[in-house]
């Protein structure tokens, strides 16, 4: 009898010390499952963090000039997201953002005034909208002196150099923005997006020159044809660069900026050649206004290369002010520019034809 209650104390004592052992482990379990939680947590936490110049990898560091409000490696739901908050991004999205709207509309307005296809002689049989409209008062010219001749003209109007143009200029607008936004994600998207930035870029350079070769040489297709196939292939050249890794380092900041603006000077033969060949019309003087497209573009150049105002005075225009958000600024100032003198020109072969 006093064996079996010895027996049945000690089974219990053991029971009782398992529990407490199972408890003690169950316990340890939820409160590392816990930590872990909270670790995750707290790190995910940090990673949305807006962080400072020393804290970003490599990829990432291209100003060292901003000092601070920069995005790093989030995820792309966030960064999506961030598209509305505030960063040292935020203005170099939306400046571009909005000129992409801004052409978009004025395509959209220019489609309805200047007809897909129209011969120069249906034009003249009605007051021309191009005459008229506000967008090219700027630009407006004396024609009342010139004899327009009413001979039937069968070949209608080229309108794609304009359009190619402006198609140019939004694709150029929209890949800058979406480059702004995105490249903080990954490594490998943002080598990406900044390839599609750089192909918007040497875009928008090469189409700008379309409508002013096209129209200038319309009677004459070989010289034309040359002029255009010579800025598309540098364009393309450019593209394929932009595609070697070392392209898109800081230390090649001014050799991206001396090969866009290579690029652009090149525009600068048949800009003379046009002068030359048509200096005593009046339609001469819209390079004039080509000219203001390429100071703006020139001038927002020397802003990006040299990184003013904020190499003055780093941390002071980390979220708005710094170079590359005037340099948008002064792309869509000279872009807008450009379509206003594309119309002129396309008025000049719409009223005489060739």
């Amino acid at each position: 009898m006093a064996s079996t209650l010895t027996l049945e104390k000690t089974s219990f004592l053991i029971s009782e010390r398992d529990h407490k052992s199972c408890s003690s482990s169950c316990e340890e379990i939820k409160m590392k499952k816990k930590k872990r939680t909270s670790s995750s947590s707290t790190k995910d936490s940090n990673k949305l963090d807006l962080v400072d110049y020393a804290s970003l990898p490599n990829f990432l560091k291209h100003n060292e000039f901003i000092l601070s409000y920069y995005r790093s490696e989030w995820p792309i739901k966030q960064t999506l997201l961030s598209i509305f908050s505030i960063h040292n991004e935020t203005l170099n999205i939306w400046t571009h953002l909005i000129g992409f709207v801004i052409f978009l509309t004025l395509t959209t307005y220019a489609m309805s005034i200047v007809p897909l296809n129209t011969t120069p002689t249906s034009s003249l049989t009605q007051e021309t909208n191009l005459t008229t409209t506000p967008l090219t008062s700027y630009f407006s010219l004396n024609l009342s002196d010139q004899v327009i001749s009413n001979q039937e003209v069968s070949q209608p109007i080229t309108r794609w150099p304009f359009y190619a143009y402006m198609c140019g200029a939004m694709f150029c607008l929209l890949m800058s923005s979406a480059c702004h936004l995105l490249s903080c994600h990954s490594e490998h998207t943002c080598y990406v997006m900044l390839r599609l930035d750089y192909a918007g870029i040497s875009g928008l350079i090469v189409t700008s020159f379309y409508p002013l070769v096209y129209y200038s040489f319309a009677c004459h297709p070989l010289i034309r044809d040359l002029y255009l196939c010579s800025i598309t292939v540098f364009g393309i050249a450019t593209i394929f660069a932009s595609l070697i890794p070392v392209f898109e380092t800081p230390e090649f900041r001014i050799v991206r900026a001396g090969l866009f603006v290579c690029m652009a000077l090149s525009g600068l033969v048949p800009i003379i050649h046009k002068l030359m060949a048509f200096g005593d019309r009046p339609e001469a003087l819209v390079t004039a206004s080509a000219g203001d497209d390429g100071c703006f573009l020139s001038l927002g150049v020397i802003v990006y290369a040299t990184r003013v105002p904020e190499r003055w005075m780093p941390g002071r225009f980390d979220l708005a002010g710094h170079s590359h958000q005037l340099f948008h600024v002064l792309v869509i100032a000279g872009a807008y520019t450009h379509y206003l003198a594309g119309l002129v020109y396309l008025r000049w072969r719409e009223i005489e034809g060739c």
